[in-house]
């Protein structure tokens, strides 16, 4: 052994290290933490932090920011151009330079550019420290820039130039902090150049030992291979040199790169196999379905689907992106503003409000006096609970009342939610609502007359949304629409579970227009002259699939037609059957739940776990996603899933040679699924940083993100207790189309062609006439060779998940006519994909 170490070290000495690796200019950031070991960043970032959190509040803080309108910069000024401001010892100087500023009338560009020249950058550099800067509080920035660019999304919003405003704002900042850290001396050209030129030398020395570092691998190696030194000794020295760079070359990134795209080839293999294998099945329609539903494509609608074909037998189920084509502003009866509910990347056209009817207009006007009065009680003990006497007084007076409700929800949840549910509706509005779906003036606008649709345009619309999912014959009697939003007490996160196709929001009211869109007879005119002939017997139910409490709720029953009835309780007893099917399955992830429950049992515990105020995990929303299906369903009925797979409906055949349906489908659906996938993939690997960490210590700011504790940074990503569950990889696309057809969407539409080249995501082909399936990778598309193993078979879902915590395999569902028992029998063969 000290023989095979001497040859390495001596050997190894002989070869030239490489040079320094080229970097990016130097903050000064860095240099400070080199020479002082204090970081500036800390000093501004405390400061700016309480700012940012006044200036981009909703409605949240008991004092608005004094001049707020005037914009970032000119707010910042205003407030602290005062005397007597911040008591920090380094912001001393910050009144001076701000009447200085003031003097020189300096805009915020200009001001930017005489901070960088001051701090020491040249223009080569300013595009790097500007956006270094940024990154050091990337959260606020983020934020205050999709405020800016996106003012649509925001009840306040920030006016244009804000990022601007932030980063001069930010500079001058840091110039203060810097000088205070250096007593003065940092503006002095000849003092910055030194200290800078000292801190790249001793950079670029490394560290002290590279070359016993470099020689200890190749021993290691040498070990592992069982090398001899006599072996060693005779190798010539190009060789060594092509050894030792082997060896860096292969280093722990590239090891990692390669042992998460082994990990991702697994998931891969098996999914492809299980289609592959599962493709020669028959791929025609249901005939005659007794009712039909449409859902969103979630990874969590992926069970619920499959637990409705079970229970239902002929039931036809669709996937459709859960906006359901409807991009729109929506205001409920109760909501103070329009919230737009549609995927992040399109900007919607139409307003949409949500009215009580007529006759019970007088009941919400009450209601609502009665809902404003609550509200405002509600908030002067919210406001009087932070200061120092009224907090004291309402401790004192409320206190022992207070935690009356609160000891009820912790150990009572699920009796405590209802109760509070029953007593809520005296506040709440009537039932009976309508949206206001036709406009009588040209031009939309959220005024009034503006709000709406024309007819030829929800015409256009419904047409859309049909042909896209498939569903332009063989009409069922019922047809719903379901879309999905989650309901969970004391969680900041609450959006991560509702639908990522309306960017955190319900998607019921998107379900609910396209229904009344389609009962319209004069919609159904225009349908059925452009080859959409929808039976008089038709009728479209919009709704809401609760996917934390598995319960759906249906709108507008007032017109349900007498003769559908009948048709609507055995829809209902089937939807029931199947929430309690799929809360049975989703149990089996809660380590609090026992895994012997039956569907009732099941069924009480997650109502439970959404009304518990101590529940950290609500539910695990689209933890487990993996992949993303694109095609008919028929494709994929009867294959256990594991509520793994986004499942849009597409079908090829009605598709024009253009694939102008497909092209449409996956502008929305992949920028969509691959977010969502990103969002669980880097919240996993990097839970601190890409993540939020545990959500235990998040507290609300702004009403628009979460911090740690009383301040810090906006935290983004998905905190640790919704991510848990997941296995990170690349989301695998599988669209049942052709290479040609793909390759010719990719050129024309710009988003999808680069998350898909760029390897965002991993994308297959499915063949439409066959079961071949081909592969994307290095821009080309590869034949796909399937192991060919049979896929394992179960009589129904709950026989093949029951018993087990973690991922399953792949396994067909031959549900048999006779009705599955609440208890597994067997035991399923699987193992996960870990």
């Amino acid at each position: 052994v000290e023989s095979l170490w001497r040859v390495c070290r001596a050997k190894v000495s002989e070869i030239e290290l490489p040079s320094p690796a080229q970097r990016g200019p130097l903050r000064i950031h860095d240099l400070l933490l080199e020479a002082t070991g204090e970081s500036c960043d800390l000093l501004v970032n405390e400061f700016l932090i309480r700012f940012c959190a006044a200036f981009t509040d909703q409605g949240m803080a008991g004092w608005s920011l004094p001049g707020r309108d005037l914009g970032f910069y000119k707010a910042f000024c205003q407030l602290y151009r005062r005397h007597g401001g911040p008591p920090n010892q380094w912001t001393s100087g910050l009144s001076a330079e701000i009447e200085r500023l003031g003097e020189c009338q300096m805009d915020p560009l200009e001001s930017i550019r005489e901070s960088l020249s001051m701090l020491g950058y040249s223009e080569e550099e300013w595009p790097h420290v500007v956006r270094s800067n940024l990154l050091s509080l990337r959260g606020w920035a983020g934020l205050i820039w999709h405020m800016e660019v996106r003012p649509d999304r925001f009840a306040a919003p920030a006016p244009a130039g804000t990022l601007i405003e932030f980063v001069a704002v930010q500079l001058i900042l840091e110039r203060l902090a810097i000088e205070h850290l250096v007593e003065g001396t940092i503006f002095k050209a000849p003092c910055l150049n030194q200290l800078r030129g000292k801190l790249t030398q001793a950079l670029d020395k490394g560290p002290k030992d590279v070359r016993g570092q470099r020689a200890f691998r190749v021993f290691q190696l040498a070990q592992l291979m069982g090398w001899s030194s006599a072996r060693l000794s005779r190798l010539s020295m190009a060789d060594w040199t092509m050894l030792v760079a082997e060896i860096e070359y292969f280093g722990e990134l590239e090891r990692r790169r390669l042992l998460h795209r082994a990990y991702e080839r697994h998931y891969r293999c098996q999914a492809l196999d299980a289609l592959w294998s599962y493709g020669q099945r028959a791929t025609t329609r249901v005939d005659s379905p007794n009712f039909q539903a449409v859902f969103c494509i979630d990874a969590r609608e992926e069970s619920f689907r499959r637990h409705v074909e079970e229970a239902g037998k002929r039931v036809e189920t669709f996937g459709v992106a859960g906006f359901f084509g409807v991009p729109i502003y929506y205001r409920g009866v109760a909501d103070a503003h329009f919230t737009p509910l549609c995927p992040i990347v399109v900007k919607p056209k139409h307003w949409v409000t949500e009215e009580v009817v007529y006759t019970l207009a007088e009941a919400n006007r009450r209601r609502s006096h009665a809902r404003k009065l609550v509200a405002t009680a509600t908030h002067h003990i919210h406001m009087g609970s932070r200061g120092i006497a009224r907090g004291a007084i309402l401790t004192a007076g409320l206190g022992v009342i207070a935690s009356i409700p609160l000891i009820a929800r912790v150990l009572f949840p699920r009796h405590t939610g209802r109760f509070r549910s029953m007593a809520s509706r005296i506040a709440h509005p009537p039932s009976m609502t309508r949206l206001r779906l036709h406009r009588s003036e040209a031009s939309p606008g959220p005024e009034k007359g503006h709000i709406g649709f024309t007819t030829e345009e929800m015409a256009e619309l419904a047409e859309r949304a049909l042909r896209d999912i498939g569903l332009t014959y063989g009409f069922a009697r019922l047809v719903a629409f379901l879309g999905h939003g989650s309901s969970s007490v004391n969680n900041p996160h609450k959006s991560v579970y509702d639908c990522g196709a309306c960017t955190g929001n319900p998607g019921g009211p998107n379900a609910r227009a396209l229904a009344a869109m389609l009962n319209d007879s004069h919609v159904r005119a225009i349908l059925a002259r452009r080859g959409v002939e929808i039976p008089r017997t038709t009728v479209f139910l919009g709704g809401l699939h609760n996917t934390c409490e598995d319960s759906i709720t249906f709108y507008d029953l007032e017109t349900l037609p007498v003769s559908h009835t009948d048709d609507f309780e055995a829809m209902q007893s089937v939807l029931h059957e199947a929430c309690e099917r799929n809360a049975h399955e989703r149990c089996r992830r809660f380590d609090s739940a026992p895994l012997k429950l039956s569907f009732a049992g099941a069924h009480r515990h997650v109502e439970e776990r959404s009304m518990d105020l101590a529940q950290a995990r609500p539910e695990f929303g689209n933890a487990t996603n993996g992949m993303c299906v694109v095609g008919r369903r028929q494709r994929t009925r009867g294959l256990f899933l594991d509520r793994r797979s986004f499942l849009m409906s597409y079908d090829p055949a009605q598709d024009d040679p253009h694939c102008t349906i497909l092209e449409r489908i996956l502008s929305a659906v992949v920028p969509v699924c691959e977010g969502i996938n990103m969002q669980y993939f880097l919240s996993h690997i990097d839970p601190a940083g890409w993540g939020c960490g545990t959500k235990l210590p998040h507290n609300i700011t702004s009403l628009l993100g979460v911090m740690d504790g009383a301040s810090s940074d906006l935290r983004p990503g998905l905190p640790w207790q919704g991510v848990e569950i997941h296995e990170p990889m690349r989301i695998l696309f599988v669209i049942e189309s052709t290479p040609e057809a793909l390759r010719k969407i990719m050129q024309r539409n710009k988003v999808v062609g680069r998350i898909l080249r760029n390897g965002w995501a991993q994308l297959a082909v499915l063949s439409p006439t066959s079961n071949s399936i081909c592969v994307y990778r290095d821009g080309e598309f590869h034949a796909y060779e399937p192991t060919g193993n049979e896929l394992p078979k179960s009589d129904s879902s709950t026989n093949w998940y029951q018993g087990w915590r973690g991922h399953l395999e792949f396994a067909t569902i031959d549900t048999p006519e006779a009705p599955v028992e609440t208890q597994a029998t067997t035991e399923p063969w699987a193992t996960t994909t870990t």
